[in-house]
């Protein structure tokens, strides 16, 4: 079936460029190589200033005219890595990169199904979800399980995504279009720079699909610790919301739901601190606190919950839909 389309890429000129961060990945870098299709015309892998210089190594021992090795003069991150691969399969022209990571936990052969959506005009962007099948979730390590549930929600808050899950999954498709009006100095570099792309597609309004896939967990070792970083992410995912939101609903656009945020806002922050302003002088004086006083309390803050719960189903609806751009969709339709 995708050799169909395969030739409606030649036909359309529609090129398919890989993106491969590297830094210390020597053990299965070529590995990854040997596995990426016909259906990718251009493999970019990016060398970060890695200590087992990964790129010249593939140089030395993999031949595949596909491969252009760039390399990092200093560690800028796996985001770094990709924002560089990202720019350079933009000018060579690209249609649409993909990104794979070098330590074999995302088997190459998925990359058709990553860039089918896309292909068909059925998405901007698309990315794995290790989710789907509940018999793979038991191979995870619980602390991975725990700690994607914890990020995923922190996510679906941050980005405006709440259809998709496993946000830090690595393994993604994007149309060169889109890639090309990320802000790429902006993104972060680190461990966050998946969860900040979400973000930055949805100031775009793109389409993201979620793929499902499996992850290979062998030898390797990941640097991600949960622990460290979960500080860290809890501070951007805030961030990164209280932008999304001034930026959807008050600077580009004013609606309904921005005078609930408003008004629910209004309401909770009066009636917790009445609440507990007249709970503290109760305390204070020895007395218990009137019905009434906790009805004035309470009531506000009834009101203000539902405004909020009514401002956040309309953000859940109103997620992006409608992809930005499409090159084979035409001709399957024709097909059709």
């Amino acid at each position: 079936m995708i050799n169909k389309y395969i030739i409606n890429q030649r036909k359309k000129n529609i090129k398919v460029a890989v993106v491969i961060p590297c830094y210390n990945v020597k053990r299965q870098i070529i590995d990854v190589l040997k596995k990426i299709g016909p259906e990718v015309d251009k493999i970019f892998v990016i060398d970060d200033c890695c200590p087992e210089q990964s790129g010249e190594f593939v140089k030395n021992n993999y031949k595949d005219k596909r491969i252009v090795i760039l390399k990092n003069e200093i560690n800028k991150g796996v985001g770094g890595a990709v924002m560089r691969g990202y720019a350079e399969a933009c000018k060579d022209g690209a249609t649409v990169i993909v990104k794979v990571d070098g330590d074999g936990q995302m088997d190459p052969s998925l990359i058709k199904k990553f860039i089918r959506p896309i292909l068909e005009g059925r998405a901007d962007y698309t990315k794995g979800n290790r989710f789907f099948d509940l018999s793979e979730i038991k191979k995870m390590p619980k602390i991975r399980i725990f700690g994607n549930a914890v990020l995923s929600f922190m996510s679906k808050l941050s980005t405006g995504y709440w259809n998709i899950f496993d946000p830090t999954n690595g393994y993604t498709a994007i149309h060169a279009d889109v890639a090309r009006h990320l802000p790429f100095d902006k993104i972060s570099n680190r461990y966050f720079f998946e969860t900040d792309m979400l973000f930055r597609l949805n100031t775009l309004r793109a389409k993201v699909v979620d793929i499902p896939m499996n992850a290979l967990y062998a030898d390797e070792e990941s640097n991600l610790k949960i622990s460290r970083i979960l500080g860290e992410f809890l501070f951007k995912h805030c961030r990164n919301f209280f932008k999304r939101i001034f930026y959807n609903y008050f600077l580009r656009d004013l609606n309904v739901a921005s005078f609930e945020l408003i008004i629910g806002t209004f309401f909770l922050i009066f009636g917790f601190s009445y609440g507990v302003f007249h709970w503290i002088n109760s305390m204070k004086r020895g007395v218990i606190t009137s019905s009434g006083t906790v009805m004035l309390s309470a009531l506000p803050i009834i009101i203000g919950l539902q405004f909020v719960l009514n401002f956040i189903s309309y953000d859940i609806y109103s997620q992006p839909g409608d992809i930005l751009y499409s090159d084979l969709n035409g001709d399957e339709n024709e097909h059709n």
